[in-house]
């Protein structure tokens, strides 16, 4: 297995670190879930490039490599919508603005883009990130990355001080913006491929 596929893996194996870091409550865990997530999302820039670079491109990565993106951006907002519902039910406002309508969304493109996949595997034609996705996925990372920024800091002052946050309107409008830009990107890169591999859907 070549370093593009190790990187993959890794990201993969990640998910569930990231997740217990999310959710099990020990001392700066919302730091470790930070840069556990850091460090996958450097992954994913790091294996496409290393694989294009030294002609290490495989059926496998393109496989792969998408599968990852999506297993750590759907269990990065599942877990930050948790955490927003507890976070409304400390402050009775809304920060964060991720859900389960935006969770249903993400999720639902990706399913479709999954199952686009399994149809033209089957006519040999492999699906590969195309600039849309990749931009979505580069976009929605760096959104998560900044909410848990804020909710390492949210962390040390409310929960710890009952201090409230500084700016928390600003803050909240920020990921408000963020976070439907993500969306509207999934949307987007969703039709992309649609409307590109629509040919191979037989619906006869």
């Amino acid at each position: 297995m070549n370093l593009p596929n190790k990187l993959t893996l890794l990201r993969i194996l990640l998910v569930p670190v990231f997740l217990v870091c999310m959710y099990v409550n020990f001392p700066f865990h919302y730091v470790g879930a930070l840069i556990v997530f850091a460090i996958a999302s450097i992954t994913d820039a790091l294996d496409g490039n290393i694989a294009r670079k030294h002609n290490l491109v495989t059926t496998f990565g393109k496989f792969a490599d998408p599968l990852a993106d999506k297993i750590l951006v759907l269990a990065a907002f599942a877990s930050l919508a948790d955490i927003e519902a507890q976070i409304v039910s400390y402050v009775g406002y809304h920060f964060l603005h991720v859900n389960g309508v935006i969770v249903t969304i993400i999720a639902s493109r990706e399913f479709m883009v999954s199952g686009l996949r399994l149809v033209t595997a089957e006519k040999g034609v492999v699906v590969s990130a195309g600039i849309w996705g990749k931009l979505k996925t580069a976009f929605t990372m760096v959104t998560e990355v900044l909410m848990l920024v804020w909710l390492c800091y949210f962390d040390a002052t409310f929960l710890k001080t009952g201090s409230y946050v500084a700016f928390s309107t600003i803050i909240a409008t920020v990921f408000l913006v963020l976070v439907w830009v993500s969306v509207l990107l999934t949307i987007i890169s969703g039709a992309v491929y649609l409307k590109g591999y629509w040919k191979y859907i037989d619906m006869k």
